[in-house]
């Protein structure tokens, strides 16, 4: 049963909202303070931007009040100060200018309101009201709104049985935990995850029960890594001679779709957003070569014997990607369409890349993948600050909207824009924050991923896995002939016994893929047309 505590997730009333105003000639202003302290608000004054940025460091204020002309830190640069520390909180700019140029500044630095002084009791009042009002309103309006698809929810959890239901499960979920960033409520968002977690439980025991049935009865399968090309990117190149950019962002879950769309959307205007299956493992070495083979990996192990490289293996193993893409083509009947292929690995690739575009945009089809998702979810393994930085899903959301505000990929997207050619944007698998190990004992030719394993010997949980004793089962080549594999469940991820504390301690917390999730699996593919 679904029930909130209204006490604790009632917004503040007025007399615990907190006002820091900020004014070099702050002891003009006693009236108006005294106004608001008679109305119930309380209200700290400083005179300096530098003081200011302390109290919002070491307080929670509600709203702030802040000078545009300070002598020091003027103004702008202290609202700058404050929204780098606390992003979310509200600032009135006041100011004696009307210049319009002083007033775009302070917009484009997310200002809530701006007044002209001299102000009166009144005008501040009104803009108290208005702002704070509005955010209780809104979350006001999302907790009741939340509170009603919660039940929803759980009934379509009972009666998920199709692709198509999980997808939609899928995407309400999502839509749910990016609703809730924007009300700061723990509890509710305590209680989406457990939601989750429960999905999750469920989702497993779907894709243990179908996923072999779909790879030998294509007609009640999903959309999957091999038929993507065929089915969703080829229609457009066959029909006509719009040209078409096959953007691959390796590792992009749902929700970052959905924290960098607002931005896309400023450029291109998005015709369709669907999601598609991952195949098992939903890891880089076997998606995406399915995603540019068209195959399942034991059909590319034999149509390329000399281009298959197995999990124990030393070199790459997407290093022939190109090969792939150009005999599918081939296949499909468009052998002679010229088209390009670029993998970006790092900045300096993407701005090459960026610098290259004019030639780029010349070919009927283009493909890029683009590494650095994949790359972050890594360095959160391995980087202290980046674990720290992106301590869960919302942080790591945040992290990701930063990176492409200020990647060549965005200054490629516009440039693709510019040149009148359409996207077609996915990726080949997702990844998951895993919390929870579950021991797994194999010899030397088990392979080192922590969320599928595949070998021989291996001994491990058998709940905790969905166990593919002969790979080829579900098209999958298998290195000798004793080796199985093993997907881990939910966000579990496989730790040995030997050393055991220790795998826990690191891994914990980090973000995995090659298991069976929510998040792994059920990934976006949006066709974007560029904005005339």
């Amino acid at each position: 049963m679904f029930l909130v505590n209204r006490e604790n997730h009632d917004i503040k009333n007025m007399d615990n909202i907190q006002i820091l105003w900020v004014d070099d000639e702050i002891d003009l202003l006693k009236p108006h303070i005294m106004f608001l302290e008679e109305k119930g608000y309380s209200v700290d004054k400083i005179d300096n931007g530098g003081e200011a940025i302390e109290m919002v460091e070491e307080k929670r204020y509600d709203l702030v009040f802040l000078d545009e002309n300070m002598p020091g830190m003027d103004g702008l640069e202290t609202l700058k100060r404050i929204k780098e520390i606390r992003n979310s909180i509200p600032i009135v700019m006041i100011t004696k200018s009307e210049e319009e140029s002083i007033m775009e500044d302070a917009i484009g630095s997310q200002i809530s309101d701006y007044l002209i002084k001299p102000v009166n009791p009144k005008q501040i009042l009104l803009t108290i009201k208005k702002n704070l009002d509005t955010r209780r309103l809104v979350n006001e309006k999302t907790t009741s709104n939340y509170q009603q698809e919660f039940r929803k929810i759980s009934m379509d959890l009972s009666m998920a049985n199709s692709h198509e239901d999980w997808e939609e499960l899928y995407r309400k979920l999502i839509y749910w935990e990016l609703e809730l960033d924007t009300i700061e409520d723990e509890g509710l968002q305590e209680i989406l995850l457990s939601q989750k977690k429960e999905a999750n439980s469920q989702f497993f025991k779907f894709i243990e029960k179908n996923y072999e049935d779909w790879l030998h009865h294509g007609d009640e399968a999903p959309i999957m890594s091999h038929t993507l090309f065929k089915k969703w990117v080829y229609p457009t190149l066959k029909s006509g001679d719009e040209k078409v950019c096959w953007l691959v962002i390796d590792n992009l879950r749902y929700d970052q779709w959905q924290i960098i769309k607002p931005i896309i959307e400023q450029y291109y205007q998005t015709d369709e957003v669907k999601s598609y299956y991952s195949i098992l493992p939903t890891a880089t070495q076997y998606a995406r070569n399915a995603l540019f083979a068209g195959l399942m990996p034991l059909e590319i192990k034999k149509r390329f014997p000399d281009k298959w490289v197995h999990d124990t293996d030393e070199e790459g193993k997407n290093n022939f990607e190109q090969d792939f893409m150009q005999d599918q083509l081939k296949r499909l009947g468009l052998g002679d369409m010229k088209f390009s292929y670029n993998k970006i690995t790092n900045h300096n690739a993407g701005k090459k890349l960026v610098d290259n575009m004019a030639n780029i945009i010349n070919n009927r089809f283009n493909v890029v993948v683009y590494n650095f998702v994949d790359m972050l979810s890594h360095a959160k393994t391995d980087m202290k600050v980046i674990k720290e930085l992106a301590d869960n899903d919302k942080a790591y959301r945040s992290l990701t909207l930063s990176w492409f505000k200020n990647s060549p990929l965005l200054e490629m997207i516009k440039a693709l824009k510019e040149g009148g050619v359409k996207i077609m944007l996915t990726t080949d698998h997702g990844t998951i924050n895993v919390e929870n190990p579950t021991k797994l004992a194999g010899d030397k030719s088990v392979n080192t991923n922590l969320r599928y394993k595949t070998g021989r010997g291996m001994n491990y949980v058998q709940k905790d896995v969905y166990e593919v004793i002969n790979p080829e089962d579900i098209f999958l080549p298998k290195e000798n002939i004793n080796s199985v594999f093993a997907f881990a469940k939910e966000d579990l991820f496989f730790a040995y016994p030997n050393n055991f504390h220790h795998y826990v301690k690191y891994y914990t917390n980090t973000y995995q893929h090659g298991g069976v999730s929510l998040e792994e699996v059920i990934i976006p593919f949006a066709e974007l047309s560029p904005r005339k």
